[in-house]
């Protein structure tokens, strides 16, 4: 059993551990992620407008700053299945990981006759991170001396920092630009990325950085009767390679290995509606992983590591409606749908992908302590709704008619449930 376990896992970790990676956040700051993150074409908060349609900043005419930070708690497991002499080997991990924080500043300047406004922002738009212990029983997480990989970890930020204008062409159109400049970290354990040392096994990584740049811009337009329409582009974010710098579980040196990963680039269009007590939000968003560098190869090198995620690209959907009508004290509900861009023949290039959230709820409300300071809040509920599953891939099983090595009778699959209260504040100067 342990020899079979060897040939067939030892040859398929890479990528089990790299799933999380290009996770897209469905919105910004509290009011933006209570209305599912519908914001193309309904500035409710700068947050919002800052991070999906730049044009939209118009909306406000004076100096507001706000500030959010939200405490994001998942629960992502993996299971696996492996053919054996003795029968197949099941088991799955659940992770243990815990409370992550989710921060984000923005500051809009703008007066109410003037048709120039300016923003600047600090928001984190993607993250991920991962611990699943050793285990006994599932075998992609049994300890590498029983043949498994042990303990997987892995942790991913990425802040962007955005400098923003809009220019209001009339009374109803208004154009917007902003150059966005990234930081992001990724740490791995074991990497996929390097080749396995045949006696010493995959290596880990310290935590690499790289940095990134792209540019953002829209168009807004409302119709001063209750209708307002959105559009934006946002580059894909171009990111100098991962450096890591590797070493064996016996602490000695392992080669240094370069990774190239960009964010993809998003299309958002988006209607509003507002009316008296009621403000409506639905925005579209093609996420184009297809073309992304580190998302678009797939496959295997010629070392056992991986070429890239092989994802597709998705769809999300966002919708949002506030209520108005309770003085002080709006109210706000949101949904978010996405594609899943994971198909099952590549799946476990992408185990665990627990970032992967097809389905997501959110219940918001605020309070206007004044007119110039205001409290919002925010409960977040996602779920991948099911799992996402496929045979597990070894290099050595890769033959014309097999071109990933897919092992037959092997199976693992993944899913997740995500939960998050995040608070922040606006302040009118």
């Amino acid at each position: 059993m342990k020899k079979i376990l060897s040939v067939l896992l030892m040859g398929s970790l890479p990528f089990s551990l790299f799933a999380q990676a290009g996770h897209i956040m469905q919105g910004i700051g509290a009011v933006n992620m209570s209305m599912g993150g519908a914001a193309t074409a309904q500035p409710l908060d700068i947050n919002g407008a800052l991070h999906w349609n730049p044009a939209g900043i118009s909306a406000f005419d004076k100096k507001i700053f706000s500030a959010n930070a939200g405490l994001f708690f998942s629960s992502p497991e993996i299971s696996s299945t492996a053919p054996t002499p003795g029968g197949p080997v099941s088991g799955v991990t659940k992770d243990d990981r815990g409370v992550s924080i989710m921060p984000s500043l923005a500051m809009v300047w703008a007066k109410k006759d003037s048709k120039h406004s300016f923003g600047v922002s600090a928001f984190g738009i993607s993250g991920f991170g991962v611990t699943f212990p050793e285990s006994n029983t599932n075998p992609i997480t049994m300890p590498q001396s029983s043949s498994g990989f042990g303990r997987i970890e892995s942790d991913y930020q990425l802040l962007q920092v955005g400098l923003t204008y809009a220019y209001k062409i009339s009374k109803q159109v208004s154009i917007g630009l902003a150059p966005t400049f990234n930081y992001g970290t990724l740490e791995l354990a074991p990497n996929p990325l390097s080749g396995p040392s045949m006696t010493k096994g995959y290596p880990v990584s310290d935590k690499a950085s790289a940095l990134g740049f792209g540019g953002q811009f829209g168009v807004f337009y409302n119709s001063g009767t209750g209708i307002k329409l959105g559009a934006s582009y946002k580059t894909q974010q171009y990111f100098s390679d991962f450096d890591f710098e590797n070493k064996y579980l016996d602490g000695s040196a392992a080669p240094n290995v370069k990774f190239k990963m960009n964010y993809p680039a998003i299309l958002s269009a988006g209607i509003g509606y507002s009316k008296k007590d009621i403000d409506v939000a639905v925005d579209y968003r093609f996420v184009n992983y297809k073309n992304t560098k580190g998302f678009e190869a797939k496959g295997w090198t010629e070392i056992a590591s991986v070429k890239g995620f092989g994802w597709e690209n998705i769809s999300v959907v966002s919708a949002g409606i506030q209520y108005k009508g309770i003085e002080k004290f709006p109210l706000r509900a949101g949904y978010t749908y996405s594609s899943n861009p994971i198909s099952s023949e590549l799946a476990f290039f992408s185990a665990p992908a627990t970032a992967i959230i097809k389905n997501a709820f959110q219940l918001g409300c605020g309070y206007e302590f004044n007119s110039r300071f205001t409290l919002n809040a925010v409960y977040h509920h996602g779920t991948s709704s099911g799992s996402t599953s496929g045979m597990l891939l070894s290099p050595m099983m890769i033959t014309a008619s097999n071109p990933y090595g897919a092992i037959p009778g092997s199976n693992v699959s993944y899913k997740m449930t995500t939960d998050m209260i995040m608070f922040g504040i606006n302040y009118s100067f």
